[in-house]
């Protein structure tokens, strides 16, 4: 795969918490437009791979290129307005109306007020929230879900290539998670975006990846499609944490 196809990649990266190694020397290119789901026992490094693309984390060597630049060359502050973050606790801000919250960084980065409504309007529209409905109510007045979902348009409203999602949706009930699951496999049939999402959930990571990549103590076990590691496990530890019922329920 050449580079240019890659949205990330990490080359050579290694990051320490005192601790010893939570990644040592590594490697992976994550494709473009694509749903990339990042699963792995506690600790295995997932939530430090996600939070190393957008700054939040400097490994202590290796490089970790977004869109064939080094991140480290890039502005922290520009470089997260242009890439979307999505965590469990959502994060809206209580006191701004819901057009307010997901309108707040192209705002930020000075688009015009007749831009910002239209955006908010077809970003409601996408998530499936009547904008006239919405826009108006505060963070408050929504179900969980519903601000979840306000979580995804405001990720989306800067237009950024690349969406983190850090167990987004791991405090909602499960109707609305399979909800929010099936919405967002549509949702970048449509806008495809590079989405990489961190879960614990073994179901959710099978269920809406176009690629699973399986960590264990910072280090690759096995990437592919969901069917590649149902079809042929790399080893005995994919076996046995994708589980032996998902391997009988996968070949009925």
């Amino acid at each position: 795969m050449s580079s240019h196809t890659a949205a990330v990649e990490f080359k050579q990266v290694t990051k320490n918490y005192g601790s010893g190694n939570v990644l040592q020397n590594f490697d992976l290119i994550i494709p473009g437009g694509k749903i990339i789901t990042i699963i792995g026992p506690s600790g295995c490094g997932k939530t430090t791979l996600l939070k190393m693309i957008n700054r939040l984390i400097e490994p202590e060597h290796g490089t970790v290129l977004v869109e064939g630049r080094s991140v480290s060359s890039l502005d922290s502050v520009a470089l997260r307005r242009n890439i979307g973050y999505v965590i469990q606790q959502i994060g809206l801000f209580p006191h701004m109306t819901i057009e307010q919250n997901i309108s707040i960084v192209p705002r930020l980065k000075g688009e015009k007020k007749k831009e910002l409504v239209a955006r908010t309007e077809e970003l409601l529209q996408l998530i499936g929230l009547n904008p006239e409905q919405y826009r108006s109510r505060y963070p408050h007045e929504l179900s969980g879900g519903q601000q979840q979902r306000i979580g995804v348009a405001r990720a989306l409203a800067a237009n950024p290539s690349i969406i983190l999602m850090d167990e987004p949706f791991s405090a909602l009930d499960p109707i609305s998670r399979i909800q929010l699951q099936k919405e967002l496999i549509n949702l970048n049939e449509r806008v495809k975006k590079t989405i990489v999402f961190v879960t614990h959930d073994i179901d959710e990571a099978l269920k809406i990846a176009d690629l699973v990549v399986l960590l264990k103590d910072g280090e690759i076990i096995q990437t592919g499609s969901p069917s590649d590691l149902l079809d042929q496990p790399a080893n005995d530890f994919v076996r046995e944490f994708l589980g032996a019922e998902r391997f009988a329920q996968y070949s009925i």
